[in-house]
This record gives structure tokens, sequence and C-alpha cells, in this order.
């Protein structure tokens, strides 16, 4: 029997859809309200776009600002967290020798971006291994601060981890970098919507997050939040009329990042809807719905690991809405087999034959040859219950059994 809050989403009937966390999943009302912005436009694009338009992305963006609680005026809408940090490291200017921290839990475009921006100019990527399993939040800032040093000029850290799921104490993390002198950029991809968020208390240079996932916003909204004494160095990936046209009340970051071309900025000004759908599903608004989906993680969470009789990777309050969980493997020469990013034989099998979609994924993502394990991360949303752990937690055995795999698995 799917929630009763399901109707209002347009999934497949019968799928147990447990990846809210990849790509979102929008709901009718917000794909109403981006249907009837995008009416609005095509009636008379010109006026639109010339006289329309900045004002209501101010609109747009104060709601916004208030949700994350943050000023609007340090705000600018990108398409996606990606382009988020590609817009800080992009922008910022890095000499031989300098050092980018992250951590081996980075969303791997990150990891990219920032070795792109590293060999531009002799700098490097320095990777900080972070266990996980895991034991406590102290064992994050331990692992990160271990790999600051004089040379380290940014790090690049997320709020919560893509594969593992991990909500990182990133307050923590800002200040101890901050008291060395080092800037954080903050990967908040799964932060909007799934935290309690106070963007301008966490103290970072640089925030950026997706509003897709969580929030339930259109595909195409995201943000990037820059601290007001960092604002000025940075500029959008593309330069448009903004950098030359007369200001007036409008600051040079508002005009660069509003305007970098003709596009559809439906998805931006969707977000207020969304902000306001996900406020009205339950009596207790956004703190009881992030509630909610954190205690059916949970459930998902522990039912799974009962049904292949393996620990709990990590303690509840590390969790938000999304739970990653190591699977059984097989292990030859040190080496899981049998699967890749892209190409998981247990997730197909899940999904074709239990209709479950489900990240599975190799643990570190990019083993380049060395030990892996395979992860299983779910997701709860509004539209979850627990009969889709359920039949995730009877599927799997089955399947890894199927697969060649163990049935439990106490690592090695």
């Amino acid at each position: 029997m799917p929630s009763a809050l399901a109707h209002h989403w347009s999934l497949e009937p019968g799928l147990a859809f447990l990846n809210h966390g990849s790509f979102g999943a929008t709901p009718r009302p917000v794909l109403e309200a981006q249907r009837a912005w995008q009416t609005r436009i095509e009636a008379e694009p010109v006026r639109f776009f010339s006289r329309d338009l900045s004002g209501l992305l101010d609109e747009a963006r104060g709601e916004l600002a208030t949700f994350i609680d943050a000023d609007s005026e340090d705000l600018a809408f990108v398409p996606n967290a990606t382009t988020g940090f590609n817009t800080v490291l992009q922008a910022l200017r890095f000499s031989p020798g300098d050092e980018l921290l992250t951590t081996d839990h980075a969303y791997n475009a990150a990891k990219n971006a920032m070795e792109r921006v590293a060999a531009q100019s002799r700098a490097r990527v320095v990777i900080a291994p972070v266990p996980f399993p895991l034991s406590s939040a102290d064992a994050i800032v331990d692992a990160v601060l271990a790999h600051a040093t004089s040379r380290t000029r940014l790090a690049l850290l997320d709020h919560v981890t893509s594969p593992t799921a991990v909500i990182f104490p990133i307050g923590h993390l800002v200040s101890e970098l901050a008291s060395r002198g080092v800037d954080t950029l903050v990967d908040g991809a799964h932060g909007p919507g799934m935290l309690d968020l106070h963007v301008a208390q966490l103290g970072a240079a640089y925030y950026t997050g997706n509003l897709h996932k969580w929030v339930s916003a259109p595909k195409g909204a995201g943000f990037l939040w820059i601290r007001r004494d960092r604002r000025d160095a940075i500029r959008p990936l593309v330069i448009s009329h903004g950098a030359n046209a007369p200001g007036g009340e409008r600051t040079r970051f508002r005009m660069e990042f509003d305007w970098t071309g003709t596009a559809d900025p439906s998805a931006y000004l969707s977000v207020p809807e969304a902000i306001r759908f996900g406020a009205s599903l339950l009596p207790g608004g956004w703190p009881a719905l992030r509630a909610r989906n954190h205690a059916l993680t949970l459930v998902g969470r522990d039912l799974v690991c009962r049904a292949l009789d393996v620990p709990l990777p990590i303690s509840d309050e590390l969790l938000g809405s999304m739970a990653s969980i190591p699977l059984p493997g097989t292990r030859t020469g040190g080496q899981v087999q049998g699967i890749d990013l892209y190409g998981d034989p247990v997730h197909d099998a899940l999904l074709e034959e239990y209709a479950i979609q489900v990240v599975t994924t190799p643990w570190p993502q990019r083993p380049d040859g060395g030990p892996w394990q395979r992860l299983l991360r779910l997701s709860a949303a509004a539209y979850n219950d627990v009969e889709d752990y359920e039949r995730l937690a009877a599927a799997l055995p089955r399947v890894l059994a199927t697969a060649g795999l163990a049935s439990s698995w106490h690592g090695d």
C-alpha cells in the first residue's frame, strides 16, 4: 500500500522508488506551476525577459532565502550544485604548490572539477580518507584536519555525502578550518529540504545546493550562496551583459548572475511553489516532513541490515533522509568482482525482477583497481512507506544469492 501522499507524484504504478536522492521527483502541483510560468513566458517573451524577469527572480530568491536562512543578496540561482562548485573553483586563483582539500566521500564530479583547476595552476588535490562504516562525527573532523596543512587554500566538503549518505559536522569543520586560514566551499547538494538549513550561520565562504532533490523543485533549480566578503571575487561561469550594464540599485553580482543568456527560468520561479508544497504535506510543515523522512530512513536501514545480518554502519544522528549499507561481495585478491559504477547487476535485478529502484554503487566510487565494496543507498521521501523497505529487505537476499554473493557479511 503506497504512502497516503504518493498521489501527488507521477511515479510509475507498482514501482518502489527508493532513489529520491539522485534526481528527486517533482510533484504534480509543482510541475503545474512550472508549466504556468512557461505559458506566461511564451505569451510575451520580450516583455517577460526584458521587464518582468529580474523582479520575479528577486521574489523567488527572497522566498528561498527565508527557507535556507540567508540574505537573498548573497544568493544566486544556478542550474545545480555542480554548476555552483565549478563557478567558485573557476573564479578562484591558486598558485603552484597550493593544496585543495576534500575527502574520499566527495562527489565524483566535485573531485573532477578540483583536479581540473589544480592542473591549471600546478596546485594539487589532497584527499582525506574518512572511514566507512563510521564510528562518530569526531572521526570525520579528525580525518579532515589531519590533512589540512599550511599550503591548504580551500576545502570542498559535503554537507551530506552522496555515496555514503553521511551528514558531515559541517559547522565544526568550517570553524576549525577557518582558524587555520582555510576557506570552505560546501557541496550542499542534499542539504536543502533534508536538513534544517541555516546557511549563513555555518560560516562557510561558499555554499551550493540543489533544489530538485529534497525540495522537489523542477530539474534545473539550484543555488549558490557566497559570503559577503568573498562575493566580489566570484563571477558566473558565463559572462554576459551584466558585466558592463548600468547598475542603478542592483549590484554587479546580481546583474551578472541573474542574466547569463537566454534560458528557461521556470525552474527557478517554481521554487517558491515547491517550498509551499512541501510545507503543506503534513500539519507540522517542513520540520514534520524532515522528521518523517528521517524516521522512515532508519526503519528502512534497519530492515535491510536485519535481512542481511549486517551491523549498522553509522549512528542514527549522522543520517538524514538517506542511508548507505555495505553489501556482501565476492572478494578475490582483495577486490570485489562483477560491478561497475553504471552497470551493477544487483541494481538491475532489483529493478527488473522486483520493480525496486535503489542505488547500488562501488565504494570508493572510483576504485582504480584497488579494494572496494558494494553499497546500497536507500532514500525516504513523502511518497514512500514502510512496505517499500519491507519489499527491498525481502528481495535483496534472493538477488544476492542469485548473483553468487554471500547472504551475510561481517567485513574482512
